[in-house]
């Protein structure tokens, strides 16, 4: 029979008394620092193809640090593997060599412990770098222990709610994270390169704007103002361009009171930027190379493999929104052309047709908005008939142009046909990771937009923008000729390190208070 595993509070108990014991051989149970000569990751980095011959001869002196991922003894030597950031090295440990007192430390210690080693570097008879340490600093006792078996987990949230259990136990996760600060770091390294400034703009605001979305709300006390977490920096940073800046770009926190799912979260980040004096068509091509240069930069190439399917990078397709519809209807020969889409009418009966098709197949009919809202323009039919139609067979990057008028309040109209705007979204997967317009820069059609918005909410629209006077005064002042995008850093992300769900490639997702207390 099996002896059981100790409770929770019997592993705390243990581990009190070893590092007791730890303080009586005279070792500060938590001491506060420790100097360093590599870290785990250079020096695998560095040594990892280094020869058993060539280690022996140079005589590698190191110090290094990491917490205890691996314990094993044999009698007067131990084994031991050290975890720090996204690199794990083994330690080889000889009583004969560190003396009694350190190699008493060494039996003190538990798994998810915190130690510093010195010594040399050398390769072992089964060739893996190690370690051959001559002194022991203790540096930190876990008082609890690490998931035992990480990948076999029943709770796939714990993951998400004690993230340092994650980071500790799963060298992906580590991995992952790195590679999403890479990826941020390249995004500004390409901006920077282009004249770019970067800049910070409220996060709380008076009025929530530059985007469809519902805000969370708060209140100042001391100024009894009522503000809102920003649903995105669009109309500051559109203030900047006014004021001289003209190429300007925000790495930014957005809050919205929305949904969560897969790809969505309440607190997410967003790349937003503005170039004056150019339009969607510019900014559709600086998307291309800012992507292009991300890509290789975090992964080394353009084409990647994402939940199983090949995603390429090196070109990118374009569709207007209608001839996407085309495109992708369900029964391509008996769908719709693109005149078909040009009148309310007409949107109503393909409307009927996909969702007669939708009831047959057991797919989900087209998206409406609440009962009390006019969606009946065709405008508005159309992006429902795209969002149903399209949105899950964009799975290569593809460019979707020239969307309706009037879910676009803050885009420039199309000067060829009025009731279109000159906007961009981008798909990826299956996902939306883009948005960019042609700006709108007409104070008085501003007003009459944000007018028809203010109407939505009266209606009971919540996502609906309000009217920004403030804005609508910069505006006044003059703006010239502008391009803006949004890119979903953490969309992207997921794309770039194969991620199926928002939550993780996010820290510390927002998440439903667990039904249970963590263990103590």
């Amino acid at each position: 029979m099996s002896e059981s595993k100790p409770e929770p509070q019997s592993f705390y108990e243990q581990r009190q008394k070893k590092l007791e014991a730890l303080t009586r051989l005279g070792h500060a149970a938590y001491p506060n620092r420790f100097d360093l000569t590599h870290t785990v990751e250079q020096i695998v980095e560095r040594y990892q193809g280094s020869a058993c011959e060539e280690l022996e001869g140079s005589k590698i002196d190191v110090r290094i640090s990491g917490r205890v991922m691996t314990i094993r003894g044999h009698g007067k030597t131990g084994f031991a593997h050290l975890a720090a950031a996204a690199g794990r090295l083994q330690i080889y440990v000889r009583r004969d060599v560190v003396g009694e007192e350190n190699f008493e430390i060494y039996k003190l210690l538990d798994l998810g412990d915190f130690i510093g080693v010195e010594g040399h570097l050398f390769r072992t008879k089964t060739d893996e770098l190690t370690v051959h340490v001559s002194r022991l600093h203790f540096l930190a006792k876990a008082m609890l222990p690490l998931p035992e078996k990480w990948h076999g987990l029943a709770d796939v949230e714990l993951r998400y709610r004690q993230r340092y259990l994650d980071l500790a136990s799963n060298p992906e996760t580590q991995a992952r994270f790195s590679k999403r600060s890479r990826l941020i770091r390249a995004v500004r390294s390409f901006l920077e390169s282009k004249d770019f400034t970067e800049v910070e703009t409220p996060m709380m605001q008076p009025l929530p704007g530059g985007a469809l979305a519902r805000p969370f709300a708060t209140h100042h006390n001391t100024l009894d103002l009522d503000l809102y977490l920003r649903v995105a920096p669009e109309l500051y940073l559109k203030r900047l361009v006014v004021g001289g800046l003209e190429r300007v770009f925000e790495i930014n926190r957005n809050f919205r009171n929305e949904g969560i799912s897969t790809q969505h979260n309440p607190e997410f980040t967003m790349l937003e930027l503005y170039q004056a004096y150019a339009d969607y068509r510019d900014i559709r091509a600086l998307t291309e190379r800012l992507l292009w240069h991300v890509v290789e930069t975090v992964t080394g190439r353009l084409e990647l493999t994402y939940q199983g399917e090949k995603i390429s990078f090196d070109k990118f397709a374009v569709y207007t929104m209608k001839e996407a519809v085309c495109e992708f209807w369900p029964n391509k020969n008996e769908g719709p052309k693109v005149e078909d889409l040009d009148d309310k009418e007409n949107l109503i009966r393909w409307g009927d047709t996909y969702n007669n098709w939708a009831a047959a197949n057991n797919k989900p009919k087209l998206e409406t908005a609440p009962e009390t809202i006019d969606t009946t323009t065709a405008g508005h039919r159309l992006a429902a008939l795209f969002e149903a139609v399209c949105e899950e067979h964009l799975r290569q990057p593809t460019f979707i142009l020239d969307y309706p008028l009037v879910v676009s309040p803050l885009s420039k109209q199309k000067p060829d046909d009025p009731e279109f705007v000159e906007r961009f979204e981008l798909y990826i997967a299956g996902m939306e990771v883009a948005n960019a317009f042609s700006e709108l820069n007409d104070p008085v059609e501003q007003r009459r937009r944000f007018t028809m918005q203010q109407a939505e909410r009266d209606q009971g629209n919540q996502e609906a923008h309000a009217v920004d006077e403030d804005y609508l005064r910069a505006l006044s002042h003059g703006m010239p000729p502008t391009g803006g995008l949004g890119i979903g850093i953490d969309r992207l992300t997921m794309i770039l390190t194969d991620a199926p769900s928002i939550r993780d490639v996010i820290l510390f997702p927002l998440l439903r208070p667990a039904k249970t207390a963590p263990p103590e």
